[in-house]
């Protein structure tokens, strides 16, 4: 005989305070772990869409990143002349020579400083960029001290909004536009002339080559040929590649972290299931011996049991994920390891993240009712109706 689900629902809510609070400390749980996964996932999703698969990032052998990187000006020029880059309708090939390197800003509503990303960019440096939309000002002009701000830089630092004047590198510049890259990495950084750039920095070497493919599939023999030409100490990355690269690092850190702490704290959930669930047994023996003597077999007690519990887990992770959706509507920011540079992102929920929180609190509910369920199954009919 097999007993019905209603039965399971009935118990559950005969001691709701407890099916609550047991709920809720699993919710708790899932919670972290769901906006632990988010985070992680938020950053890697906000570095890969800043890239496009169309373009290649040139830097040199070796560096992590173009803030590490430096390719002189006789390489560029080589690079410049592949026959495997993108001509534009204006017969210009799709590649810009930029600069990049940081400086330490003061955040807004506060004295703390964090580092900010300044690209020295070329005339070709928007047009490779097509998420990169100018929403205030204009765009700098070739030879000047002017500069364009990121939106995300322009609401979180001091001074850096249109019509301000930032000072680094021995100059004072400009701010005469602002632009909006969406949830990309471009948009917490500032952008100016490379050649200015350069010379306010003492830097006689550009960072990074980037330029769009004739052919996205030529992709593996452009590559071969920047990284096996003897003038050249360079290696070429699809941009998506690149910083995905970027990421790697920073969401495993997270990730692990996030496991940490769910791991502690689900104990703690499962002990709290655990608990619920043998009191659960404790109150039902004479139901129990009674449900043995109409014919239930053991293993229909057992699956009772174990769908109360499997129940309380799903209540528990259903409402964390619940909550843990909210945290899409907020923007934090954080240092990227492999630049040190302060970078925007969101959370970001996904199909395969919510998967994963229903099943791990599945687990919990799971692994705190089953010896609950085995004590309730293995109960003698005898001493459960003489505990009645």
């Amino acid at each position: 005989m097999k007993i019905p689900f209603s039965y399971n629902l009935r118990n559950l809510w005969s001691r709701r305070l407890t099916t609550i609070l047991t709920a809720s400390g699993m919710a708790l749980v899932v919670f972290v772990f769901t906006t632990i996964l988010m985070l992680a996932h938020g950053l890697q999703k906000t570095l890969v869409e800043t890239g496009s698969p169309e373009n290649v990032v040139v830097i040199r052998k070796a560096a992590a990143s173009e803030v590490q990187s430096g390719v002189e000006r006789y390489q560029a020029s080589v690079v410049e002349t592949d026959r495997g880059i993108l001509i534009g309708a204006d017969g210009q090939r799709m590649l810009a020579k930029e600069l990049v390197v940081l400086i330490s800003l003061p955040k807004e509503g506060s004295d703390k400083q964090s580092n900010v990303v300044i690209r020295g960019i070329s005339g070709q440096s928007i047009r490779l960029r097509d998420q990169v939309k100018l929403i205030k000002g204009r765009m700098p002009r070739p030879g000047s001290t002017e500069i364009i701000t990121g939106a995300s830089v322009t609401k979180r630092f001091k001074g850096a909004d249109l019509g301000d004047t930032l000072r680094f590198g021995m100059r004072g510049w400009q701010v005469v536009g602002v632009f909006d890259a969406g949830n990309t990495g471009f948009s917490s950084e500032i952008w100016g002339d490379a050649d200015q750039l350069m010379q306010a920095f003492r830097r006689p070497v550009y960072s990074s080559i980037i330029f769009r493919l004739r052919d996205p599939a030529g992709f593996n023999a452009v590559k071969e040929r920047i990284e096996s030409d003897p003038r050249l100490t360079l290696e070429a990355k699809r941009e998506t590649r690149y910083y995905l690269d970027q990421s790697e690092m920073m969401a495993k850190f997270l990730r692990i972290l996030g496991l940490s702490l769910t791991s502690i704290f689900s104990l703690g959930a499962i002990i709290g299931a655990m608990i619920t669930m043998y009191a659960a047994v404790a109150n039902r023996i004479g139901e129990i011996g009674t449900m043995r003597a109409l014919g239930f077999r053991r293993m229909s007690i057992l699956s009772a049991f174990l769908i109360e519990s499997l129940m309380l887990g799903l209540a528990g992770g259903l409402a964390g994920l619940f909550f843990a959706s909210f945290m899409q509507l907020f923007t934090i920011s954080t240092v990227n390891f492999q630049t040190f540079s302060e970078l925007a992102f969101q959370f970001a929920l996904t199909l395969d993240i919510s998967w994963k929180a229903i099943a791990f609190s599945l687990i919990m509910g799971l692994v705190g009712g089953i010896l609950p369920a085995i004590r309730a199954a293995h109960m003698k009919i005898v001493d459960a109706l003489r505990a009645k």
